[in-house]
């Protein structure tokens, strides 16, 4: 079966809202079986909605629409589908005393616009808001199932969940389930490469790349007649991807971030972790603290944006630094073995580089990064040209620092390591 999307809201037209409930729905349908071909945001205009609806109810089994069941003028969304489909507004009267029973438990007074919420199309099936005053509604024709559903993501959200996600799942004859390989460490052209025979033959399951910043996922995604059937399928492609990317992997679970990885990682070795971030300015020492347990590792990080901050806090020599500069290969190092030796750690990583706009020269342009992961007293050193404006050669700068982390750690212990649990 198909779905269709139509996200009503002339805010969203104008970018004054970011349109995450169609990422929302599109997730949600996929794992239903449901295949999307089309999406539409449309204005608050009653001619041109109208026009959209007809068109997706011509070419999609399912249309569901979100944003415009407010009680302003401008919300159309309720009136336009249900003249579309042929149907009277009618006055439902659960649903008036919900909205009535909503502004009561807030100590308000509804205004008579208010009332214009609990008409419904006729024979709909009326789907109930327990977070807002905007019922949904379903409407079923000969052609396509309409589903109505209210904008805010925080109501939208738990309605599908509640409502229409239970509904469509008696539809779909198939469930749609899927597992992500997550790679540090290689390029998307890189890895592309090396699943380009997998690509060419797919059917079932199928596999497909994503770029991340610093990172590659691969989504292997089966349909089979259950959940159970589907990750039978899945299972063994993704025995294949572990077989070409080895320890370029860091998870196969889709809620483990790669700093969750690097601090499951020093977390099942009982190694202590410092940063010492120059051009990313705590960066990275942010990505390592947003993961619960941290703690444990974590014990300081250093932001020495200054070459006299480096001097002071991590004992970098005044000659190398005359002679290399701040951004260098040996500046990088001597950053990192001096942040483990202060902080008295088992494992330590410095960043160093031109984040730009300015600062870049023909030697050193905007971009350059040099990273050093010190662990128990070995330390590697690497160079990076990252592209992109001043925040993304951060953000880059930091998932480089990660990955380097981990290879490094697995390089010293020459072992396998994806955190606790494969």
């Amino acid at each position: 079966m198909t779905v269709e999307f139509i996200c009503v809201g002339t805010e969203l037209l104008l970018g004054n809202i970011v349109n995450t409930n169609a990422a929302y729905l599109s997730e949600k349908c996929a794992g239903l079986g449901l295949s999307c071909y089309f999406q539409t945001v449309v204005g608050d205009n009653a001619q041109r909605l109208a026009m959209v609806l007809k068109t997706a109810m011509e070419r999609s089994d399912i249309v569901i629409l979100s944003g415009g069941l407010g009680p302003t003028e401008d919300d159309l969304t309720k009136e336009v589908a249900a003249e579309v489909c042929g149907r009277k507004l009618l006055m439902h009267e659960s649903s008036r005393k919900s909205i009535a029973r909503f502004f009561e438990e807030r100590g308000m007074v509804p205004t008579e616009n208010n009332w214009k919420q609990a008409m419904m199309p006729e024979d709909a099936v009326i789907l109930e808001n327990h977070n807002g005053t905007a019922p949904g509604a379903i409407i079923e024709t000969e052609t396509a199932r309409v589903i109505l559903l209210p904008g805010p993501p925080n109501e939208l959200y738990p309605l599908f969940e509640e409502s229409v996600e239970p509904y469509l799942r008696g539809l779909t004859p198939q469930v749609i389930c899927s597992q992500t390989v997550k790679i540090c460490g290689l390029g998307e052209s890189k890895v592309e490469t090396m699943v380009k025979d997998l690509i060419d033959g797919q059917t079932n399951p199928t596999i497909a790349t994503y770029a991340k910043t610093g990172e590659v996922h691969i989504r292997v995604t089966a349909a089979a007649e259950d959940t159970k059937a589907a990750n039978k399928c899945i299972k063994p492609m993704v025995k294949e991807l572990k077989a070409r990317f080895g320890n370029d992997i860091y998870t196969t679970e889709e809620d483990v971030t790669l700093e969750k990885a690097v601090t499951d990682l020093l977390l099942a070795n009982d190694l202590s972790l410092t940063c010492a971030e120059s051009c990313t300015g705590g960066l990275l020492s942010g990505r390592l603290v947003n993961v619960p347990g941290v703690s444990e590792v974590y014990k300081s990080g250093y932001i020495t944006y200054s070459n006299k901050a480096k001097r002071k806090l991590l004992g970098v020599k005044k000659a190398t630094l005359q002679k290399y500069g701040a951004v260098s290969a040996q500046v990088a190092e001597e950053m990192a073995k001096g942040a483990a030796l202060f902080a008295k750690t088992d494992v330590s990583v410095a960043v160093t580089g031109i984040a730009g706009p300015d600062g870049g020269t023909e030697e050193k342009p905007v971009g350059l990064v040099y990273i050093a992961c010190c662990v128990k007293g070995k330390t590697t050193v690497k160079k990076y040209q990252f592209g992109g404006n001043r925040s993304k050669v951060r953000e880059s700068a930091v998932s480089a620092a990660l990955s380097l982390m981990r290879g490094c750690m697995l390089e010293y212990f020459s072992k396998v390591t994806f955190g606790k649990k494969d």
